[in-house]
């Protein structure tokens, strides 16, 4: 008897239905599992057997041939011992399960079903593919219940799994948590991040910052040490908004097929802050690996890059950086495939002005020579700095200013200002992919972004003093609408072109 047990392999960010066929036929004692697998496949011969035998259960001393189909398809990781097990029980007629069950997990020597990465996703494609149930590791099951569509069914044992669908113990699903709860916990978990309200002075910064959060746009923080830059970076997540249910799910599944959600942590509720060292590899911001997983920039999706010391990075580190901030994709290319990633973040850069960290500061001397100075800022790339929308510029701080009492505007206050300036974004490019203004395009330009003759003549006069690209004069105009959007105008008047102006001036 040949059994058909289904199952999913993951490719990148996608999960793919896979079905397990077993048949166990006469000949001598040989365990093959064909279908293109991995190492990590391969092995489950040994974990499959020894957690069947010791789940005290007949393991068939025969010929046993499992393939894994379709067969052009790479098939890696342990998250197909459960089906195989299944499947050679179902061959035997020892268990009968339904078409529209699927089983996912890992299996130990002594039949406990262990976690396994990349459930979100799973449960995504098993929804959209008509399974009815679906049976994952126990610590895999509020991660995949978030998927409605599915009945979920947390499995310890494969013991307590066969007996389970034998019907000789009842099997339990998990329950469905709802929405307003999900929300709860995001909002608790928002409030703890650093407060932007804690940072004395910068308010022009603090401006900047807001204007970078309301329109999705790149920032660059320059200044001397001390001034509080890092501060400013960190306390930039405390004004983004919150996300919907879709975008935790989408970032949720990058952070699944990572490995990085847990037990305790089945979504990720806040926007993610990525802050790689400068001595991070080429490969450990894009992604990689003979089986490409999600790099710093894949991480950062809906969420923030902050790059720290950014002249301190390796040319060829930021170089990369060029395609994603352009395109909010990753295309990692390996002899075993192509793999597309989604990497639409803010990035937020900070660096000094010369390498001892005083060029041009009013309060100390620079001590670095002119050609240190433009060796060190030679490191990041004309096309790239193009790429960038907002430059500002941190200044110290006097002491009167630092000792003062009173607080700034809270990141609530900010973050609420932010949301309102997203709900006009989004009910203007409904309809589409475009999420913030950011994203637009030449078409979307020419439609949301007209000024009149006397902004249009401030314009040219930018353009030929500034000597910006067609690149440069689109993020002045992105920058202005989202300033009018912030002012709740709906067209750009002067003043917003004329401050976004100031932010290009670098």
């Amino acid at each position: 008897m040949i059994s058909n047990v289904k199952s999913a392999a993951l490719a990148g960010l996608e999960a793919l239905p896979i079905d397990i066929e077993t048949d166990i036929g006469s000949g001598l004692p040989v365990f093959m599992i064909v279908g293109l697998p991995d190492k990590s496949v391969e092995e489950s011969r040994e974990r499959v057997k020894a957690a069947i035998k010791n789940s005290k259960l007949k393991f068939p001393s025969r010929k046993i041939t499992v393939n894994l189909a379709p067969a052009d398809i790479k098939k890696e990781g342990s998250l197909f011992d459960l089906p195989i097990a299944i499947s050679i029980l179902v061959s035997l007629g020892d268990l009968e399960i339904k078409d529209d069950d699927m089983f996912v997990g890992e299996l130990s020597l002594s039949g406990e079903v262990k976690r396994v990465n990349g459930i979100l996703p799973i449960a995504v494609m098993a929804k959209s593919t008509g399974i009815k149930r679906l049976f994952v590791p126990k610590e895999n099951a509020v991660e995949a219940s978030f998927v409605k569509g599915s009945e979920v069914y947390p499995v310890s044992s494969f013991a307590e799994l066969v007996s389970g669908l034998k019907k000789e113990t009842p099997l339990k699903r998990v329950k469905d948590i709802p929405l307003n709860i999900i929300y709860s916990k995001f909002r608790e978990r928002i409030i703890d991040t650093s407060d932007i309200s804690l940072i004395s002075g910068q308010e022009h910064a603090k401006r900047a910052l807001e204007i970078a959060a309301s329109g999705g746009h790149n920032i660059f923080l320059f200044g001397p040490p001390g001034t509080g830059k890092t501060l400013l970076a960190k306390a930039f997540s405390s004004i983004l908004p919150k996300m919907s249910f879709d975008e935790i799910l989408e970032v949720s599944k990058i952070y699944s097929i990572s490995g990085l959600l847990s037990k305790d942590k089945p979504l990720l509720l806040s926007r993610p802050v990525r802050t790689p060292h400068h001595t991070a590899s080429h490969i450990a911001l894009v992604g990689g690996g003979q089986n490409p997983k999600p790099g710093e920039i894949s991480l950062s999706h809906r969420g923030v890059l902050f790059l720290d010391e950014f002249p301190e990075f390796s040319t060829s580190v930021l170089e990369v950086l060029r395609e994603p901030l352009e395109e909010r994709k990753i295309t990692i290319s390996r002899a075993s495939g192509r793999v597309t990633y989604p990497s639409n973040f803010i990035l937020v850069a900070a660096a000094n002005p010369c390498p001892c960290g005083y060029y041009q500061d009013e309060e100390k001397e620079c001590v670095c020579s002119n050609a240190d100075i433009v060796r060190y800022n030679k490191k990041i790339s004309g096309p790239l700095l193009d790429r960038i929308d907002i430059f500002i510029k941190v200044p110290r701080i006097k002491y009167e200013k630092l000792q003062n009492s009173s607080v700034g505007e809270p990141s609530l206050d900010i973050r609420d200002r932010v949301e309102a300036a997203r709900d006009i974004q989004a009910n203007r490019f409904a309809g589409t992919s475009i999420k913030t203004n950011s994203e637009m395009g030449i078409k979307e330009l020419k439609k949301y972004c007209k000024v009149d003759e006397e902004t249009n003549a401030i314009l040219r006069n930018a353009v030929d003093n500034l000597i910006l690209s067609a690149r440069g004069l689109h993020k002045i105009l992105k920058l202005a609408r989202t300033i009018a959007d912030l002012n709740s105008d709906k067209n750009i008047l002067k003043e917003h072109v004329l401050e976004a102006i100031q932010y290009r001036n670098n």
